[in-house]
């Protein structure tokens, strides 16, 4: 009779044991759900950014200088000198941080040409590394595109030549090494390079540099006591994002202005992040200028979105001492909210204050015709092309310097369809051509996505068909060195979104595997 007592006391026992380690099981199950959540939570809250009305505007906004040039009397071409090296910088008084810049400490100065010349620029790399110097938004041949395969050795030297041979327009250069442009662009390298031409001098727009045509290259940062912070937090699967701006290299900035009507040139130089620029005050502005030049006629908005790399040219009116900040504002178009909060669709910040002055010079009103229509167009193009954009590569494959993705013939136009749907924001740039974007999800592009471009936002979900056309004289035609075509979301960039296309004469084919082109050892 022991054993059978027994029996049911064991199971008794068997069972209380079972339903302590399932209570304890559940409330282990109940705190790590809560710290997960916590965690979640905290990561949500903590990738909001916005510096609205924390800012002052103490420091004046920094001009860069326009680079120097000489025409060579032996070759007639207009010659600059552009030198990378380190430096430190004093963003905030007493605080040196470790910079790179070309020609000084952080950024590059302004190049400035016209439409017809011969230009010449000569890099020369005093930097530790190898880097090499992208021309973007040009229309040059592929052996002068500053692209990977381009690369100038430390110490070493490179020449560039080409006839500017596009309208006018607001370009910008840069480093472009495989998988070292994020951090390169970072350090400070990037500066502007505007074109001119007799069409758009004779336009009564604002043009004295600096005063009422005003360069505005805008950056997001993030410092680690005076060091720069270029770590990737979590989450943020399109790159680097900053917790502040700055403006040609000044924070905090403001800019008197002392004429009715400025000319802001945007350039959004940041690696990752995109802004929605308008005004504190809401006020309507002219956008007269895209990537590659003037609009047909001025567009009134009182938004514009620019992704990296994306430039835009607007026209402010002020009045007599009135103050307004250009501010970027939080944008529904990331995919969901998810990717709008980790991507930065819901941060918001002050860039620059304009501060208008007691009395104003008067400025003509904007012309109501900018620029002729001129661009690429559907119906000449001989063929079509898809691309589809993700993180593990540019139509399932990662960049290869030794593979030709595409080979186009000069002379030509095509269509060019570019999808989106990977579930975080991408953007798409072309070396070598400014394309017209045809539709942006089965539609006609708004007015101010229809000028000249070379770079175009795609948020997750989206498809745009662009026209191109490669056109340029013999000297384009290239089967061995090609251009490039990747997302200038950097670290995207870096990581293997982007791929090559030569452009060939009728009956050539592409060399398998591309040459390096320029002379790094000189």
């Amino acid at each position: 009779m022991t054993p059978a007592i027994g029996r049911p006391r064991a199971s008794r026992l068997k069972a209380s044991r079972l339903q302590r380690i399932l209570v304890a099981l559940g409330a282990f199950v109940l705190v790590l759900a809560l710290a997960i959540g916590g965690g979640v939570a905290w990561l949500w809250s903590d990738a909001h950014v916005s510096t609205v009305g924390a800012g002052e505007f103490r420091n004046e906004l920094a001009i860069p200088p326009l680079a120097p040039s000489h025409v060579d009397p032996k070759t007639g071409r207009r010659v600059f000198d552009l030198r990378m090296r380190e430096g430190h910088k004093e963003f905030r008084s007493g605080r040196p941080t470790h910079t790179w810049g070309f020609n000084g400490d952080y950024l590059g100065p302004t190049l400035r040409a016209k439409r017809g010349e011969e230009v010449e620029v000569r890099v020369r790399n005093g930097l530790g590394e190898s880097s090499s110097v992208h021309w973007h938004g040009m229309h040059l041949p592929a052996r002068m595109d500053g692209g990977p395969h381009q690369t100038v050795a430390p110490g070493g030297s490179w020449a560039p030549h080409w006839k500017v041979d596009q309208p006018a327009a607001t370009l910008w250069y840069h480093p472009h090494p495989h998988g070292k442009t994020e951090d390169h662009v970072r350090r400070g390298l990037a500066g502007m390079f505007l074109l001119d031409d007799e069409q758009s001098a004779g336009l009564a727009l604002p043009r004295t540099y600096g005063v009422d045509d005003v360069p505005v290259i805008v950056q997001d940062v993030r410092f680690d006591g005076a060091r720069f912070d270029g770590g990737h937090e979590l989450m943020r699967n399109v790159g680097f994002l900053g917790d502040e701006t700055m403006v040609n290299g000044t924070l905090d900035p403001h800019q008197v202005v002392r004429d009715e009507r400025v000319r802001l040139r945007l350039l959004n130089a940041s690696t990752a992040r995109t802004y929605d620029f308008g005004f504190s005050d809401d006020r309507a502005f002219a956008l007269i200028g895209t990537d590659g030049g003037l609009l047909e006629r001025p567009v009134t908005r009182t938004r514009v979105q620019l992704s990296p790399g994306e430039r835009a040219e607007v026209v402010v009116r002020m009045k007599p001492k009135e103050r307004t900040v250009l501010r970027s504002y939080p944008q529904d178009n990331y995919g969901d909210g998810w990717q709008r909060r980790f991507s930065g669709g819901d941060d918001s910040f002050d860039v620059l204050q304009l501060r208008a002055a007691d009395t104003l010079r008067r400025s003509p009103a904007i012309p109501a015709r900018l620029a002729a229509a001129d661009g690429p167009v559907a119906k000449d193009a001989v063929r079509g092309r898809y691309f589809d954009l993700k993180m593990s590569g540019i139509n399932g494959r990662k960049m290869d310097m030794g593979r030709t993705d595409e080979t186009v013939t000069r002379g030509t136009t095509e269509v060019w369809t570019v999808h989106n749907g990977n579930g975080m924001p991408h953007n798409f740039h072309v070396h070598d051509v400014q394309f017209r974007i045809l539709e942006v999800n089965g539609r006609t592009p708004p007015p101010e996505l229809r000028g000249p471009k070379d770079t175009v936002f795609l948020p997750h979900g989206t498809t745009v068909k662009l026209a191109l056309r490669f056109d340029g004289g013999p000297e384009f035609a290239d089967p061995a060195v090609p251009y490039m075509f990747h997302c200038h979301l950097l670290y995207h960039e870096d990581g293997g979104m982007m791929g090559q296309f030569v452009v060939v004469d009728r009956g050539q084919e592409a060399r398998t595997k591309p040459a390096a082109a320029g002379h790094p050892h000189h």
